[in-house]
C-alpha cells in the first residue's frame, strides 16, 4: 500500500524530523506506531493534541495506534523541553492522573474491537517488576554515556545539572519502544520535536539488541505568530478537562486566534480535507472579520472533546455578549457559565450595601463610561443595556432584583462593550 499516513500528516505540517523509511514504507502491514503520555498532571493540555493528532491519523489511514501512558516514567521526569528538575510526584497521584488520561483519549481514538483498533498500554506493567541489576545488564550495557550525553535534551541541562533520575529517562523510555516492539510488533515511535533524541535511542536499542530496523518520527514544537507558545493563556495551559478549562474558554482560545495562525492550525487541528480547509480559508480572505476559519475550529474541537451540549452553550453565552440575546438567556446560565462569561471583562467590585439602598443608574454607568456626565449622555443617545434589558431612564435606581446569582450586574455600551458590577 502507498504511505497515506506519511502523505496525510505531511500536508498538515505535522512533520519536523524522522527516519527515511518511514515515508517510503509501502508493506502490506499496517504500521503499528505508540506515543507515550506521562500522567504527570490530572488531565491533558492542548499541547497534546499535536502528538495525539498523530495517532489520530496513523488510525484514520488503515494503521495501528498505540496509546502508552507512562505510569513509570511519571514517576521519574522527562528532561526534554526543561531547565529544570521535576517534582516527583506519589504513587497514588501518579495513578489517578493515568486513569484520567486513559479516558481522555478515548475521545480522540477508536479503541472497540476492529482490525485497527487503537491500543492502550502503561509501561508500569512491564517496567515495575524489572530489578535493577536485570535493567542494567539487559539493556544499559547497549548505549554509552557519550551517546546519551550527546542527546539534545541532557546537553541543555548539563550547565544547570541534571540528576541521574532524569538522565536515565532515555534508557527506560528506548526500553518501553523495544518491549513494544517485541511483544507488540510496533514499528513506530512518535512524539513531539523535542523527543527525537528519547525516540533515536529507542531505535538504536532496538537495533542492538535485534538487529531490526524501525521507524521515529517527530512533530514540529508550535509557537503562535506573536511567539508566545501554542497552548497557554494569560491564565495557564488550556486544559482538556472541562473543569480546569471551560469549553467556554477553551472555545474562545480557538476563535481568538490570529489570522495568521489559523492559517496553520486549521490544517493540524481539524480532520477537515484539504479540500474543505481551503474553502475555508478562502471564504475567510474575502472576510477574515467573520473569522469563519476561527469559528469553524473552535466548533470542531469543542464538540470532539466537550460534547455538541457544551458547544450550544458556549454559544450561547458568545450570544450574550456579543449577539442578539434577551434576557432571559442572561437568567438561565448557571453560575459557573456567569463566572465564564464575565472572565477577561472590565469589572468594579461594590459592597452590597450600596445595591440595597439603590444604585443610581447614573451611578453605575459612570464606573463603564468614566463619568456621569458621559453616563447621562450615553444613557439619553440609548444603547445602554444593564443584563440585556434597554434602559432609558435616567432617574432608574438598580436594587437586588437586577443581581444575577445574588452577585453580578452586566452594563452593555452598544454591541461590544461590557463591564460587570460585582458585589459582595
Amino acid at each position: 500500500m502507498s504511505n497515506r499516513f506519511f502523505d496525510e500528516i505531511n500536508w498538515r505540517g505535522l512533520v519536523h524530523c524522522y527516519t527515511p523509511e518511514i515515508a517510503n514504507h509501502s508493506s502490506s502491514e499496517p504500521i503499528r506506531g505508540y506515543i507515550g503520555f506521562d500522567p504527570t498532571a490530572p488531565s491533558l493540555h492542548i499541547g497534546n493534541l499535536v502528538a495525539i493528532m498523530l495517532l489520530v491519523h496513523l488510525q484514520r489511514t488503515g494503521n495501528i495506534p498505540i496509546v502508552l501512558i507512562g505510569g513509570a516514567t511519571g514517576m521519574i521526569g522527562d528532561p526534554s523541553g526543561r531547565s529544570e528538575e521535576r517534582v516527583l510526584l506519589d504513587w497514588d497521584t501518579v495513578a489517578q492522573n493515568a486513569e484520567n488520561l486513559k479516558q481522555q483519549l478515548t475521545n480522540f481514538l477508536d479503541f472497540s474491537p476492529g482490525p485497527y483498533c487503537a491500543q492502550m498500554v502503561n509501561n508500569l506493567e512491564w517496567l515495575k517488576p524489572i530489578t535493577l541489576l536485570d535493567f542494567l545488564r539487559d539493556t544499559g550495557k547497549y548505549l554509552t554515556i557519550n551517546y546519551m550525553i550527546a542527546k539534545e535534551s541532557v546537553q541543555k541541562r548539563l550547565e544547570a545539572g541534571i540528576s541521574f533520575t532524569e538522565f536515565s529517562y532515555q534508557l527506560i523510555q528506548a526500553y518501553d519502544y523495544y518491549y513494544l516492539h517485541q511483544n507488540l510488533g510496533c514499528n513506530l515511535q512518535m512524539g513531539g520535536g523535542d523527543q527525537w533524541g528519547n525516540i533515536t535511542a529507542g531505535i538504536e536499542l532496538i537495533r542492538k539488541k535485534t538487529g531490526k530496523n524501525v521507524y521515529g518520527l517527530t512533530a514540529p514544537l508550535l509557537t503562535k505568530a506573536d511567539g508566545t507558545k501554542f497552548g497557554k493563556s494569560q491564565s495557564g495551559n488550556i486544559w482538556l478537562n472541562s473543569q480546569m478549562t471551560s469549553p467556554y474558554k477553551f472555545y474562545q482560545y480557538w476563535f481568538n486566534l490570529s489570522d495568521e495562525d489559523v492559517l496553520k492550525f486549521l490544517a493540524i487541528f481539524s480532520l477537515k480535507s484539504q479540500n474543505e480547509i481551503r474553502e475555508i480559508l478562502d471564504a475567510q480572505q474575502q472576510d477574515s472579520s467573520q473569522r469563519i476559519a476561527q469559528k469553524a475550529l473552535a466548533e470542531e474541537l469543542t464538540v470532539r472533546i466537550h460534547g455538541k451540549q457544551a458547544l450550544q452553550k458556549v454559544l450561547e453565552i458568545s450570544n450574550i455578549l456579543f449577539g442578539n440575546a434577551t434576557a432571559e438567556t442572561l437568567q438561565n446560565l448557571t453560575s459557573q457559565e456567569i463566572h465564564d462569561l464575565i472572565e477577561g471583562l472590565p469589572q468594579t467590585s461594590l459592597p452590597m450595601e450600596q445595591l440595597q439602598k439603590g444604585l443610581p443608574i447614573v451611578d453605575a454607568l459612570a464606573y463603564a463610561a468614566g463619568s456621569k456626565s458621559e453616563a447621562r449622555r450615553l444613557l439619553q443617545a440609548g444603547g445602554i443595556l444593564v443584563n440585556k434589558q434597554k434602559v432609558n431612564d435616567l432617574q432608574l435606581q438598580l436594587n437586588n432584583s437586577h443581581l444575577l446569582h445574588q452577585q453580578f450586574i452586566m452594563l452593555q455600551i452598544g454591541k461590544k462593550r461590557h463591564h460587570i458590577l460585582v458585589f459582595s
